[in-house]
């Protein structure tokens, strides 16, 4: 209180001008430190492809920034990595469509040779398909070779145009069709060439055509990659809806499958239930005759005692006669073939695991949500496990964060002492200048007694106190005398040399 008690009006205002400076650069830092620094990791892209770039992004609840009107994509630096691989699980690309590979022939110079001109064309060429290929979904790059053999004058001498293109990505989610669409793409895309001559492989070496009995992958397919396959397309739909619900690393689904890859045919045979009469006959059987006793016969009459006596035999007529009647019906039939394409699940076995922040009651709901979502059936014994764990939290990777850098609170705190020393630095450098200027220096009266040139090394033994002895001896008498006139009569003297100073 008493500094600023004893401070002048001007210094108080210095002051508090200071203080309000090193407020405001403290926080303008505070805000730079705190603000998200965003990276660009893919320019020039289709706006098209923008929109599957940002699902994919929002689906690992990635942060990221659209700029140049949704041509170039920017994340935060601390998640470039995590957005790298965000894209290329999802089959996304982050090269841009940039020029036409065609546009290379229009760069040719005057005078270029036929072979420089056929070269151009063909890597613009390749550099065209490539661009196309890579909108496909699933391909994250291609690289094509063509061959394009020189024209001969025969056709029974020229040689077939071939394509050899290499694709990355995951090549277990690329559709069958989808194989073959890109083949004939390549095919009609250059002159002469033919799909049975293109050849399409993966990045491991797998060959994804030609191949299998239809030209497509189906007969190079394994079990274990059809599964594979299976699982990861739902889990990817599974785990976006945990993400878009829960919000990120709060939930992850795990998917085993057991596929059947067996080809089968199954008939099937139907009658119907009521049939039509196509034939009926019908059978009479009649019989006449009169019975005698003369002879003795074999028979009940002569083995049972007495029979005769009680009527049982005798002579008299016989009548018979029998009718019998058959009818034939026909019965229609349904016989049916068909043929059970492979791919058909077994067993499902999903693994829930949620984070311990989540409520029980919303696991209880979630459980519900991923048996619905994962299709799973209970008669056909497939199993769905939840458990609720604590999620290891993501190690703080070092990134390239400008001069703010990344250690959190202690960093931002370290730079704002760092601008406010600057300032105290300045703040006193300033006040130290400003009394200098005020100070009122001593009169050296040696230096007037001066009459004649000295040498520097002679003046700097000369003492104020003390001067010099010729110094004191060496008096001018005119000089005192202008300098009596000058104190007397200043303006007159200033008119003076104002005048000669005037003349020409």
């Amino acid at each position: 209180m008493k500094l600023l008690q004893s401070m002048t009006m001007r210094q108080r205002i210095t002051l508090a001008a200071s203080v309000v400076g090193v407020l405001i650069v403290a926080f303008l830092l505070l805000r730079m430190a705190t603000a998200p620094s965003y990276s660009l990791i893919a320019s020039g892209l289709d706006p098209a492809k923008t929109g599957k770039m940002t699902a994919a992004l929002d689906a690992q609840g990635i942060s990221y920034e659209l700029r140049n009107n949704g041509t170039a994509l920017a994340v935060e630096k601390n998640q470039t990595a995590q957005a790298q691989i965000a894209l290329a699980d999802a089959g996304l690309s982050t090269a841009g469509k940039g020029e036409d590979g065609l546009d290379k022939v229009g760069d040719l110079k005057m005078g270029a040779s036929t072979f420089q001109q056929k070269i151009a064309y063909q890597q613009g060429l390749e550099a065209s398909i490539e661009q196309t290929l890579e909108n496909v979904d699933g391909v994250s790059s291609a690289t094509v070779q063509l061959t394009l053999p020189e024209d001969q004058l025969f056709a029974d001498e020229a040689k077939p145009p071939t394509a050899a293109v290499l694709i990355t990505g995951d090549s277990a989610v690329i559709d069958h069709a989808a194989v073959r669409g890109m083949a004939h793409l390549v095919a009609n895309s250059v002159e002469g060439l033919k799909a049975e001559n293109v050849t399409i492989t993966d990045q491991s070496g797998r060959m994804l055509w030609p191949s299998g009995e239809d030209g497509g992958v189906t007969g190079s397919m394994t079990k274990v990659q059809a599964e594979t396959r299976y699982a990861a397309a739902k889990e990817a739909e599974i785990n976006a809806m945990l993400v878009r619900t829960l919000g990120p690393d709060k939930a992850q689904v795990r998917i085993n499958a057991d596929l059947n890859l067996d080809e089968t045919t199954v008939e099937e045979l139907r009658y119907a239930r009521r049939g039509n009469p196509v034939e009926e006959t019908t059978e009479t059987e009649q019989l006449e005759g009169t019975g005698g006793g003369g002879n003795e016969a074999a028979g009940t009459e002569t083995n049972v005692p007495g029979y005769a006596e009680r009527g049982g035999a005798g002579g008299g007529e016989s009548n018979y006669q029998s009718e019998k009647t058959s009818r034939k019906n026909v019965y229609g039939k349904t016989v049916t073939r068909r043929k059970v394409a492979p791919g058909d699940v077994e067993r499902l076995d999903v693994a829930l695991l949620v984070d311990r922040s989540v409520p029980r009651a919303e696991v209880a709901q979630l459980r519900t949500a991923v048996a619905s979502a994962a299709g799973i059936q209970a008669d056909r014994g497939d199993t769905l496990a939840v458990s609720q764990v604590t999620f290891a939290k993501p190690e703080a990777t070092t990134t390239d964060e400008g001069p703010l850098g990344d250690g959190g609170i202690l960093d931002y705190a370290k730079y704002a002492l760092l601008g406010l020393a600057c300032l105290i630095f300045l703040f006193f450098i300033a006040r130290y200048l400003r009394r200098r200027e005020d100070e009122v220096l001593a009169d050296p009266a040696w230096l007037r007694q001066l009459e004649a040139p000295m040498p520097i090394a002679q003046l700097e033994h000369v003492d104020e106190d003390e001067p010099l002895p010729s110094l004191v001896a060496a008096r001018n008498t005119r000089r005192m005398q202008i300098e009596e006139v000058v104190q007397k009569e200043p303006e007159r003297i200033a008119t003076a040399l104002r005048t000669w100073m005037n003349e020409p």
